[in-house]
């Protein structure tokens, strides 16, 4: 087989750009390509490939360009010349980005594939489905046999092939765009499969901007939001079956040791346990202990458990959930904020907010519309900070990125170094995990815009952007 060019147009000495296998890119690729497409034609670079020409002719200010190429042929042809090695530390993560843009773009493809599978299946059926045959289980046959899956994993991977292609069209758009990747995808379809595919969709259509800047725990937090916030109702049923079927389970590992675990537990008093866990191991650790938190943690949960060891210090949790103020008043039935946990239907939101038992249990009431907050409190006697709690508001966890270390839970940091002349003020200060305030002083830097989100840049020389919570 002879393989194609790409030829530039322009009077030039350069030689005519390779790109191997074009032919074979260009059969995978047919529909993007066009039905006229025969192996070994010559391509008009310029006119084809605008993008790479302009790499190849140096007119596009480095391989920035590449941002601006949509998946399908000519990226994968731009992508197959480059030799990663050779760039910057920035271009590289340019081409990375590239490259999971092209990920995403192929298997959304390898799932349109499977639904045609099942959908031939489906025509040529003699007879209609039974209950313990159906042409997606003969689909899924055949399909793990080709891929070399597990029967389970070829009923996963179809299931959500089918959901992508029948029932959230719109995110199988996304992925085969590269708007989106295959986790994300999949978060969308697992937090929504309890929805109709009307608000499924409806969920979808809101989520759709935002999601490619969301790690996959945001992104479920967000959808987990706006499904109280469309079906109140059917929030709260589900919650309270949840709660009738809680449970403990002990498993055994292999290395021999055992997982206890609570499932289906009401939310307020399982993080209300979690934070006494943890406020018993810090005091520990302050005291001397040489153990990590995560043993003291699990040493302190055996022990209360047990009743092995009676310790003097009183551990008592800090649990703070934000509300918006028509919730709180009974008016409207928004899902509340609970931190390190996430939204929390709207009865545990005003349970929280009226409590005040041995635990410290914290508040803020935000005005409905904007958010903004209206006023908080705190039913413990023990003073705190005015201006910590006031940070602890505005921005709810740690501002790196995509962590979701509650802001209660983390270090208070100048933005600007105190010796550098910054101010101990709200505007400088904002709240970093233990992790992310270290890797703050490792070439990374973070400056607030005016819109109170966080911009930072990466030792490298990229920026990412934190917003505000929703």
């Amino acid at each position: 087989m002879s393989y194609g060019q790409l030829t530039p147009t322009r009077e030039t000495t350069s030689e005519p750009i390779p790109v191997s296998d074009i032919d074979r890119l260009c059969a995978l690729l047919g529909d993007e390509w066009g039905p006229d497409w025969e192996p070994g034609t010559d391509i008009d670079m310029e006119t084809e490939f605008p993008e790479l020409a302009a790499m190849a002719y140096g007119d596009a200010g480095g391989l920035s360009v590449l941002d601006e190429i949509a998946p399908g042929l000519e990226l994968a042809a731009c992508l197959s010349g480059i030799d990663i090695h050779e760039l910057s530390g920035f271009d590289q993560i340019i081409v990375l980005r590239a490259h999971q843009r092209m990920a995403s773009h192929h298997q959304a493809r390898m799932y349109g594939a499977m639904a045609a599978v099942t959908k031939t299946f489906e025509d040529d059926a003699q007879e209609p489905d039974i209950g313990f045959h159906s042409a997606a289980e003969d689909a899924a046959a055949e399909i793990g046999t080709a891929l070399r899956l597990t029967r389970r994993a070829a009923d996963s991977e179809l299931g959500f092939a089918l959901n992508l292609q029948r029932r959230l069209p719109r995110v199988h758009m996304m992925l085969k765009s590269g708007v989106i990747d295959q986790r994300r995808a999949r978060c969308i379809d697992d937090s929504t499969t309890h929805l109709s595919i009307a608000v499924a969709r409806d969920v979808v259509e809101r989520i759709a901007e935002a999601a490619p800047e969301l790690t996959t725990g945001q992104l479920r937090a967000r959808i987990k939001k706006l499904c109280i916030k469309t079906d109140p109702d059917d929030s709260k049923i589900r919650h309270d079956r949840a709660v009738t079927d809680r449970r403990l389970v002990m498993e055994p590992t292999f290395d021999g040791t055992a997982n206890l675990l609570g499932l289906d537990l009401p939310t307020a008093d399982a993080t209300r346990a979690a934070n006494r866990i943890n406020t018993i191991a810090k005091s520990l650790r302050r005291h001397g202990e040489t153990r990590s938190m995560d043993q003291l943690r699990s040493d302190v949960f055996l022990d209360l458990l047990t009743g092995t060891n009676h310790y003097p210090i009183r551990g008592r949790g800090t649990v703070h959930v934000t509300v918006d103020l028509d919730t709180l008043t009974g008016l409207t039935e928004h899902p509340g904020e609970l931190a390190g946990y996430g939204p929390v239907i709207s009865d545990i939101a005003r349970q929280i907010a009226a409590e005040s038992p041995d635990a410290e249990w914290r508040w803020t009431v935000t005005d409905t519309e904007t958010g903004t907050p209206i006023t908080n409190g705190i039913t413990s006697t023990r003073p705190t900070a005015q201006m910590r709690r006031n940070i602890e508001t505005r921005d709810r966890a740690c501002v790196f990125p995509g962590c979701r270390m509650p802001a209660v839970e983390s270090d208070l940091d100048h933005r600007v170094a105190v010796a550098d002349g910054g101010p101990t003020s709200e505007h400088n200060l904002a709240p970093l995990c233990k992790f992310h305030h270290i890797l703050k002083h490792h070439g990374w830097t973070i400056e607030k815009l005016n819109n109170g989100a966080y911009q930072w840049t990466s030792p490298l020389g990229h920026t990412y952007t934190r917003r505000g919570p929703p």
